[in-house]
């Protein structure tokens, strides 16, 4: 099984190019993958030959399903669907507006499949449930596969993903004895074997397999091993791990695994910007094979301990190795409301306070509540952050950001959805309310939440995970943007930055410290972090232009001035911020950066991870690009920017490409993680060693 990859530059959404193919390939399928758009998910079939009648194959749901088909040439009066015998199931009249449309009843045996949809002019946007768009229990949701031409068709959706990954690279000491996971998946709805074997590329080599065969339950994975000794330094051994299904021996596919001698050149500074190539990521150009937990970002206790939340629970070393705590054992919660119920963390964040006590934000039943631990997360304890049941919350506390440890329970943001406009997709509004956990003998306990806006535009945390509030002693300090009215033309999303004084127990007036470009857009969340002497540093968010920067007057003090703020660069089409304070001082900045018209994808437009540092009393540095996507338009990096009490930086990221093919190719997902030892100046690909 081979794909063909085809995109084209500046037409994301697929409305600018007409294209076609010619093929002596016996078996095919089309896979229609536009970008991604922010609303459901459809991929409409657009047939462009009014010349010559067509025909759209396909799997139908066995469940209720629609056809849809609009843009007819005048002259269409009828459209028919058959069975793979060629019997008709249904007509299809079309109406005065060049229009069709049946339903189908649900039909749990539905047979002789897949179906075809005639046109007699083939020119129409067609639209089929279960093949354009999708509910979860179909049977490859999000992906639109169909072919022109019955005779081409065979069984790709329920053979998808048999084998990943497509490739694994390894490095090791010449001789040493290892293995290798492969994954082996069943996509149907019915118990299925496959056979598995080795094939060697240049002669045979010492490498065995856990099994030959397996049998898999519906949508069942289950791994298999492969064996192998490293071969001397500086050689390569190459094998093929074969899966092919016992009931199908004319479907079959392949990993490859790459063994080589000598030290992975993951273990060595990058040359930076890392360039990602389509299907050779970090792995595959160089060797980065992680045994910790990549799912999402490391943290470290005072103690320099790593932490990593990691499936429904805390990943953290212990004896040597990674070992997995998972909420639902590690939860003790014996009283109303929360006894016997079972949680899920609703933010990556780990924080910790100077007694390096461990903190989660979390849910269970419907309740949102702060987990502790006392013993690096072997056991939490729960308590319930009060009011607003019911109604759609995001959360946010104080994490470690360089200069900031809090002597007790970390400070809590709660962001509650009040109001959309349906004029305005990116404006929201918020209630924005901080809430102040205390330990209270021996007991946490939180109390009622003071009210810090009523206006606040919302949380944008999928990428950078911008620090919200930052504390030092009495004193917590909250960053947030507004919502404004759109007719007031205001030049981006007004930033605001307050004091809450735990002692006199008051909120002081909100001081506008910059705005983020443009207005009205809950990506432009802002990020605060303070330095050694306590000044206060803040970012107003922006959605694809220059962050906004401003400095306190005063240390640990919102309210005595700020700096004018300023860009971050010139020119600069910025989003995402992830911010954190070095020993010496300096910021380190990590955001989306969009570029144009250059190398590697000179004809459009690109997203990249980009670096920025401020040096204490010096301007921004230009950005650095650390980097760079293997295909060109839309992409975020969901980066998460961290730093350990040493001054190391961490950068987890996740490449995420606008267009639905190379997402649904890819079984599971492409976390890695950098590191700079040096406050910037060199990266690396993180080992467990750096940890």
């Amino acid at each position: 099984v081979y794909a063909l990859n085809v995109t084209a530059s500046n037409d994301r959404y697929g409305v600018e190019i007409a294209w076609g193919f010619r093929t002596n390939c016996p078996k095919y399928l089309i896979e229609t993958a536009r970008g991604h758009k922010d609303e459901r998910h459809q991929e409409p079939i657009v047939l462009l030959s009014p010349d010559r009648p067509g025909d759209v194959c396909f799997l139908p749901r066995r469940g209720e399903f629609a056809i849809e088909v609009a843009g007819l040439p005048t002259d269409v009066k009828q459209l028919t669907v058959f069975n793979s015998r060629d019997a008709s199931v249904a007509t299809l009249n079309v109406d005065t507006e060049h229009k069709a449309e049946h339903t189908f009843p649900p039909d749990k045996q539905r047979r002789d499949m897949p179906w075809r949809l005639h046109l007699p002019k083939a020119q129409a946007t067609i639209s089929i449930d279960g093949v354009t768009r999708w509910e979860r229990t179909d049977l490859c949701p999000d992906i639109c596969c169909w072919t022109p031409d019955q005779a081409s068709w065979f069984p790709f959706l329920e053979r998808r993903w048999l084998l990943t990954p497509y490739s694994r690279t390894v490095y090791g000491k010449p001789g040493e004895k290892r293995q290798i996971a492969f994954r082996v998946h069943n996509n149907l709805g019915r118990q299925k074997a496959v056979q598995l074997g080795l094939e060697f590329a240049g002669g045979k080599w010492p490498a065995s397999l856990s099994s030959e065969r397996v049998v898999l339950g519906p949508n069942r994975s289950a791994e298999v091993t492969v064996s192998y000794s490293v071969p001397a330094q500086g050689e390569t051994r190459i094998c093929h791990l074969r899966a092919t299904p016992a009931d199908d021996p004319g479907f079959s596919t392949y990993s490859t695994l790459i063994v080589k001698g000598g030290i992975a050149p993951a273990a060595r500074p990058l040359t930076i910007p890392l360039v990602l190539k389509p299907y050779q990521h970090e792995n595959e150009q160089f060797g980065y094979l992680p045994d910790y937990p990549v799912e999402s970002q490391v943290y470290f206790d005072p103690k320099g301990q790593p932490f990593i939340q990691s499936g429904n629970g805390i990943a953290s070393r212990q004896g040597g190795q990674w070992r997995m705590r998972d909420l639902a054992d590690a939860v003790r919660a014996s009283a109303p409301p929360f006894k016997g119920a079972d949680f899920a963390t609703v933010s990556s964040k780990i924080a910790f306070d100077r007694d390096n006590n461990m903190y989660l934000l979390a849910t269970a039943g419907g309740r949102a509540a702060l987990l502790c631990s006392a013993d690096s997360g072997q056991t939490f304890s729960p308590c319930a952050i009060p009011g607003r049941e019911g109604q759609r919350r995001t959360f946010d506390l104080e994490q470690f950001s360089g200069r900031n440890i809090p002597d007790g329970p970390p400070p809590i943001l709660s962001y509650t959805h009040t109001a959309s406009d349906p004029k305005l997709f990116w404006r929201r509004i918020h209630d924005l309310e901080l809430f102040l956990p205390k330990r209270e003998n021996g007991r946490l306990t939180i109390g009622d939440p003071v009210l810090v806006s009523k206006q606040c535009i919302g949380l944008s945390a999928h990428s950078g995970i911008p620090a919200s509030v930052v504390s030092r002693g009495a004193k917590v300090h909250v960053v947030w943007a507004e919502a404004t009215d759109p007719k007031e033309k205001a030049p981006g999303v007004p930033t605001f930055v307050a004091t809450y004084d735990r002692q006199t127990g008051k909120l002081g007036k909100p001081e506008l410290v910059g705005y983020g470009a443009p207005a009205n857009d809950i990506h432009n969340s802002p990020s605060i972090t303070m330095d050694s002497g306590g000044y206060l540093h803040a970012l107003a968010g922006t959605h694809g232009r220059p962050f906004q920067y401003a400095r306190s007057l005063k240390p640990n003090d919102a309210h005595s001035g700020w700096t004018k703020a300023e860009p971050v660069g010139e020119d600069l089409e910025q989003t995402y911020i992830g911010m954190v304070c070095g020993l010496d001082d300096a910021l380190h900045l990590t955001y989306r950066l969009w570029r144009r018209g250059v190398e590697p994808h000179p004809a459009s437009h690109y997203a990249a991870l980009a670096y920025q540092r401020k040096r204490q009393g010096q301007p921004w540095e230009s950005p650095r690009v650390l980097v760079v996507p293997p295909l060109s338009e839309y992409s975020v990096y969901r980066h998460r920017l961290t730093i350990d009490h040493k001054g190391r930086l961490f950068l987890s990221y996740n490449y995420w490409s606008t267009f639905w093919f190379y997402r649904n190719d890819h079984f599971g997902n492409r976390w890695a993680m950098m590191m700079s030892p040096d406050g910037g100046e060199t990266w690396k690909l993180a080992e467990t060693r750096d940890l």
